[in-house]
């Protein structure tokens, strides 16, 4: 496995681990698949501010994907970040989402950040975990905030100091 920073050539490989997720799971609070074109002004809006998209890779097979920007968009804000982490389904807790959020630590300190947040799912107590495990500390739950397969769902933000 290599971990670099994403090309265009990577995004069928990180649209179909994202639609996965949509799909089969309430990670990310989408109702449905999203089109390439989507994944393109996503990826093309981080790379003009600055903000990396990174891939775990074996070969040319994207095997996960991870990213961060703004939290908020007030300039007091400036120095938080909030990230995205999602690894194909075969492959989670295989240590790949540990690898691509390390570097996105990192990457985050040498760019003078100094907060990374995370949102998750109340219920998925793995992710809540492996943050944990990541040295992310659990600061807010808001109850019914998001709404997805029929039910309410709870959000938890977890943040770390870089």
């Amino acid at each position: 496995m290599e971990l670099r920073h994403a090309e265009r050539k990577d995004l069928p490989g990180i649209l179909s681990i994202f639609n996965e997720v949509i799909v089969n799971s309430s990670a990310v609070y989408f109702f449905a698949p999203v089109e390439l074109g989507e994944r393109e002004a996503w990826f093309e809006n981080r790379r003009a501010k600055g903000y990396p998209v990174i891939v775990a890779v074996d070969g040319s097979k994207v095997l996960g994907f991870a990213s961060f920007g703004d939290w908020r968009s007030a300039p007091g804000y400036a120095w938080t970040v909030e990230h995205t982490v999602h690894v194909q389904a075969e492959c989670r807790g295989s240590g790949i989402g540990s690898a691509l959020v390390s570097e996105l630590l990192v990457l985050a300190k040498t760019m003078g950040k100094h907060v990374m947040i995370g949102g998750i799912d109340a219920e998925n107590t793995r992710s809540l975990a492996f943050h944990v495990r990541l040295g992310f500390e659990p600061v807010a739950h808001f109850r019914e905030v998001g709404r997805k397969f029929d039910r309410w769902l709870d959000l938890l933000f977890v943040q770390r100091q870089l």
